[in-house]
């Protein structure tokens, strides 16, 4: 069910002002912050635009339920408020789902595509409904472990126990009304029909040991829409734009540039 009006998205930009544009979408659970890895070397190339998800790094939780098309449409009327007519798209997670969604619905809008692990569609719905239900009523405490235990491998984590603890306290200071709507929002998504629609060049990276959205849901992703190229990522869990950000960064780079 949608919401039936735009969602209000904070941002930030940085970067050249008079750069080509690329906007940044981040995962369920994380701020814009997830990109740091990345941000200084693409600001020296693009203007970027990193919005927030609801509820997410203190921005606002409009009221549920809302869908994708909600997200998707907050973009887009992001992007109209700033007068940016074109731009390109690296999203994580549910942020390449909505930069999925922007390159089927509002293919004009999208110049190049990037999908970081990133899924089609993500089923059970009954799993994104109790996963919503539990933080309203137990707070961002109850996910914290669990989606942590997700995004880095247990390498990474004994590795990086301060960089970790910090994206365990992004996620924890999530406003749970939020965190539940983007949750909801996944249990309603497929966009397996659409995909073939997708005109933008589009490049999409895989986690080898993403147990959240596997390299197969990547590989089904790139088979789907013309011309895709599908990479894996030795060694990384979830967010691999952390777990190996030069790798990635590369990856991305050598994409928007082409």
């Amino acid at each position: 069910m949608s919401s039936g009006g735009v969602l209000p998205l904070d941002f930030a930009r940085t970067g050249p002002a008079d750069a080509p544009v690329l906007v940044l979408g981040n995962s369920l659970g994380t701020t814009r912050r997830v990109w740091e890895p990345q941000a200084p070397v693409f600001a020296e190339r693009y203007g970027l635009l990193r919005y927030e998800l609801p509820g997410h790094s203190l921005a606002a939780a409009p009221p549920a339920p809302y869908a994708l098309d909600d997200l998707g449409y907050g973009v887009l009327g992001l992007l109209d408020s700033l007068g940016i007519e074109q731009a390109s798209y690296c999203g994580i997670s549910l942020g390449g789902m909505i930069g999925m969604w922007l390159a089927a619905h509002a293919p004009e809008r999208i110049d190049r595509l990037a999908l970081v692990c990133t899924s089609a569609f993500l089923p059970p719905a009954s799993g994104w409904r109790a996963r919503a239900d539990l933080v309203e009523r137990e707070g961002m405490a109850a996910v914290v472990n669990q989606s942590i235990g997700r995004w880095f491998t247990p390498e990474f984590t004994a590795g990086a126990p301060g960089l970790v603890a910090s994206f365990a306290d992004d996620l924890a200071a999530v406003i749970p009304d939020g965190y539940a709507g983007c949750c909801r929002a996944i249990a309603l998504m497929d966009l397996r029909p659409c995909l073939g629609s997708i005109s933008a060049p589009t490049l999409v990276v895989s986690g080898e040991r993403d147990p959240a959205t596997p390299p197969e849901h990547g590989a089904l992703i790139a088979e789907a829409i013309p011309g895709a190229r599908h990479l894996v990522i030795p060694g990384t869990s979830h967010l691999a734009n952390v777990g190996a950000p030069g790798a990635v960064t590369g990856v991305l780079l050598e994409h928007l540039r082409r």
